[in-house]
């Protein structure tokens, strides 16, 4: 079978390329080994978010009494948790479905694998396109460490359908948090062993550790500044060996996540055709090709940003370069959040990375308590740290923790894209009574 493109991979990156081509009147065939969405879909982004609104809704019911309201005998049945993160999980996977049922999209489910450059065989079948897209994803990679299949990746903790009692994840990165404090609200007793000096290494110092101090205050115990060693069964169940300090220590647990990164699925041939893959991951230029003409590689399988929709922008990218167009997707302006409670987001440069890179900057914060809507709301533990170019004026970083920072980020986001001064939010009215007031508090203390 021919056809001007074929996208291996049906994550964000795979099949909204595939939908965006087939507007261009391109056809497409789409290769996918397991299901239509990927891994941001089935067991990545979507499942932990449905559970991160189950873990929301029963914490503000247990704080309902500090609103008027009383409400008695509040529980969890993590069967119906489950069972609804399945159902939404079917939902946007079906909906993925209905948007590939297109005449110039032909969906294949099975293995890819490269006879050459622009021929890949499934199973016996030979597909040929002048333009293949590498979107196979990543996968939960562990530390080389005694006993690390002991432990669960996030694959296997989204397929758990009952709640441990005690449950130590090891990596306090985005996902390690993310699922640190989902079931610490179901009542499972969480800690978090990470080897970084703070948590969500990536992040600006100062949310990180007030998000620390949140979650430590709701009985999450985390351990920074430490090396898992082993991992070991015991009477108790499985107990976590680490070092801090020069000392080592153990927490014994029922259930172990082993939440340390993700490393890139390869798809079989790449070595035989050429294709150069680097220490993260495939090798790309600017347009998202491989070192192969005609060949490109999108999403978590480039290295270049774990990131779904970074996969998305990425294939926009790759898209434009097939068709022979200019882009302008700015690629190094990409949002990140963690949804846990408060939730966090980032764009940009944190304060660590400009005194590296020895910019010179001024950095302001605005706090949630003094916001009306976040006092109406009880949301009042939120910060927001802004850091521009002293000279330029414009936007180099913005870091959130607090109630809806993915959603509040965006506004930075635009601006830095749009490559305006603080002074152009400092000018803009913005509704009241909204969270979104405490970024304009911060961007008025940037006076000229």
């Amino acid at each position: 079978m021919k056809s001007d493109i074929i996208i291996i991979g049906a994550g964000p990156g795979g099949y909204e390329m595939a939908a965006e081509a087939a507007q261009c009147q391109l056809s497409v065939v789409l290769i996918e080994k397991r299901e239509l969405g990927g891994t941001c879909l089935n067991r990545g982004c979507i499942p932990t978010k449905a559970l991160c609104r189950n873990a929301e809704l029963f914490n503000n019911m247990k704080e309902s009494e500090a609103f008027g309201i009383t409400a008695e005998n509040v529980k969890v049945d993590y069967a119906a948790v489950f069972a609804r993160k399945n159902e939404v999980v079917k939902q946007l996977r079906d909906g993925v479905a209905m948007l590939m049922n297109n005449p110039l999209i032909t969906v294949v489910n099975g293995e890819a694998r490269f006879k050459d450059a622009h021929t890949v065989m499934v199973g016996d079948e030979e597909y040929t396109a002048t333009n293949v897209v590498i979107a196979t994803g990543s996968a939960p990679k562990g530390l080389p460490i005694e006993g690390a299949d002991l432990a669960m990746t996030s694959d296997d903790i989204l397929a758990m359908d009952t709640l441990p009692q005690s449950l130590c994840i090891v990596g306090g990165g985005v996902i390690g948090m993310e699922f640190a404090a989902i079931f610490n609200s179901f009542g499972v007793e969480v800690s978090v062993v990470e080897y970084c000096k703070e948590i969500l290494p990536p992040f600006d110092k100062d949310v990180a550790k007030r998000l620390r101090t949140v979650l430590g205050k709701r009985g999450i115990k985390i351990v920074t500044g430490a090396g898992v060693q082993k991992i070991a069964k015991t009477d108790g169940g499985l107990e976590v060996t680490y070092e801090s300090k020069g000392k080592q220590q153990s927490i014994v647990c029922e259930k172990v996540l082993m939440s340390v990164g993700r490393q890139p699925v390869l798809p079989e041939g790449l070595d035989a055709i050429g294709v150069t893959v680097g220490r993260r991951g495939i090798e790309v230029n600017a347009e998202m090709e491989t070192s192969v003409s005609g060949v490109y590689a999108i999403g978590d399988v480039n290295g270049l940003c774990m990131l779904a929709h970074a996969a998305t922008a990425q294939g926009e990218v790759a898209l434009n370069s097939i068709l022979g167009e200019n882009h302008r997707i700015k690629l190094d302006v990409v949002p990140s959040a963690v949804f846990t409670t408060p939730e966090l987001s980032m764009v940009g440069l944190t304060e660590e990375q400009c005194e590296a890179q020895g910019l010179e900057v001024v950095v302001k914060k605005g706090f949630f308590r003094s916001n009306g809507k976040a006092v109406s709301m009880g949301e009042t533990d939120g910060l927001i740290k802004m850091i521009i170019d002293a000279k330029t004026r414009k936007i180099l970083g913005c870091h959130i923790c607090g109630a809806h920072a993915a959603d509040l980020i965006q506004e930075v986001v635009m601006a830095i894209n749009a490559d305006v001064t603080v002074d152009v939010l400092a000018r803009s009215i913005h509704g009241h009574p909204t969270l979104s007031e405490v970024v304009l508090t911060v961007a008025r203390q940037f006076k000229p």
